[in-house]
């Protein structure tokens, strides 16, 4: 339980109090009057003084802070008290409200010596008022100090326990966070260790035997061509060599579901697994003669179509699916449209992109663009919507776009994944 449910039925409690004080106040001063007592006058003057010591108090700072301001404020309230208990034999009833004051302004043990001292007071009081002694004389500020006692020792048993569940639940929470971190750090380090050796023992190693072999070619040359060439052929083999390398440790980066298969073959299973998992009807569609395209630009692709698929089963309520993946000459193109509610883009784009650090609209926008291509969507309220992904083929005077065969690396290679959402 969370120590903060408990502050209102606290507040609750003290209104209720003050309530009770007052009305036991007014109901003295209305009964000396109304009974015809000798000393009305002064009854009404000693309640008009008790109720302002009583008000007092907590607009005094040091009655709630310090336990000695609380004690002198409850002293100078019990002996008001006294002087209305000595005049009217209805100043009994007041014993009640003091004794929850005793018990939460005290330390335990001198609350509950109070409050038995203040039972002994209303008991005498009482029967020095009524000249005779009866049970309920006794019974009653009895049971009312009981019944004090217990609800606030069960309260104060109940907040403790409550507040030891916080600690205990913002220790676990705090040790949860440790463990991340450091499984988190511990993973990097772990990875990053894993591509020192793999660069080292391929990369490395193959730039090193390049840089031996052309200065063996440049000590040849120029006066010994003939001894320089084998060098220079060595040298570009293992150039070569070292380029496969290098592709093979970027292409051990890829996402999982593109590792051992083709896009087109990713695509499908991620339609397969929407289709299964999320009750969506998904159907996906081959477009052209598929061509090899650079790692990144096929990550894009399939973080795209993740995104939208799982925009679609969360926020679109529709019932079919359609990805289209297109092999164009002069482009690579991906469309995912649905049949679902719709909704305004431009509303939509007004929520500054991304929320909950998940992969939002804008977020593929920015994946999009980042490898020089283009993202749009089409959508109405009611009638579907239709997201495209297009990226143009480079031609040959270097202009920005999908390099067949993997030729060079593309722009934003280095960009971050990020998992579906919306």
């Amino acid at each position: 339980m969370n120590p903060h449910t408990l502050d209102r039925p606290l507040r609750v409690l003290r209104i209720c109090l003050h309530l009770l004080m007052a009305g036991l106040l007014v109901l003295a001063a209305v009964r000396a009057f109304l009974g015809g007592l000798v000393h009305a006058p002064s009854v009404l003057a000693v309640t008009v003084a008790l109720g302002v010591v009583y008000g007092a108090g907590p607009l005094l700072p040091g009655v709630g802070r310090s336990p000695r301001g609380a004690t002198v404020w409850l002293g100078v309230l019990a002996v008001v008290w006294l002087a209305l208990l000595w005049l009217t034999a209805d100043g009994v009833w007041l014993a009640f409200p003091l004794f929850f004051l005793q018990l939460h302004l005290l330390p335990t043990r001198w609350g509950l010596a109070s409050v038995a001292g203040t039972t002994v007071v209303a008991i005498a009081g009482f029967l020095w008022h009524q000249g005779e002694f009866a049970v309920g004389t006794v019974i009653g500020p009895a049971l009312g100090a009981a019944v004090a006692v217990a609800t606030v020792l069960g309260y104060q048993a109940l907040y403790q326990e409550s507040e030891q569940r916080r600690r205990l639940i913002e220790e676990l929470r705090d040790t949860r966070s440790d463990l991340a971190a450091a499984e988190h750090s511990a993973g990097v380090f772990a990875e990053r260790e894993r591509l020192a050796r793999e660069i080292h023992d391929t990369v490395a190693q193959g730039l090193s035997s390049i840089q031996l072999l052309l200065r063996a070619a440049e000590r040849a040359l120029p006066e010994r061509p003939d001894e320089a060439s084998p060098h220079v052929v060595r040298a570009r083999r293992a150039a070569q060599d070292n380029l496969a390398e290098a592709r093979r440790v970027v292409h051990a980066l890829a996402p999982v579901e593109l590792e051992g298969r083709s896009l087109p073959a990713a695509l499908r299973r991620l339609c397969t697994n929407t289709q299964q998992q999320g009750g969506l009807s998904v159907h996906f569609h081959l477009s052209g003669d598929p061509y090899e395209v650079p790692t990144p630009y096929e990550v894009a692709l399939l973080r795209v179509a993740q995104s939208a698929l799982d925009n679609t089963i969360q926020h679109s309520g529709a019932g079919r699916a359609e990805v289209t993946l297109s092999y164009m000459d002069t482009s690579l193109s991906l469309d995912v449209v649905d049949d679902g509610v719709g909704f305004d883009p431009e509303a939509v784009a007004s929520r500054a992109g991304m929320r909950d650090g998940g992969f939002g609209l804008a977020a593929m926008r920015a994946r999009a663009r980042a490898l020089g291509g283009h993202w749009t969507v089409e959508s109405t309220p009611g009638q579907g919507t239709a997201l495209a992904v297009h990226f143009p083929r480079q031609s040959g005077d270097g202009e920005t776009g999908v390099s067949v065969a993997g030729d060079g690396a593309a722009p934003g290679a280095a960009q971050g994944e990020a998992g579906p959402d919306e």
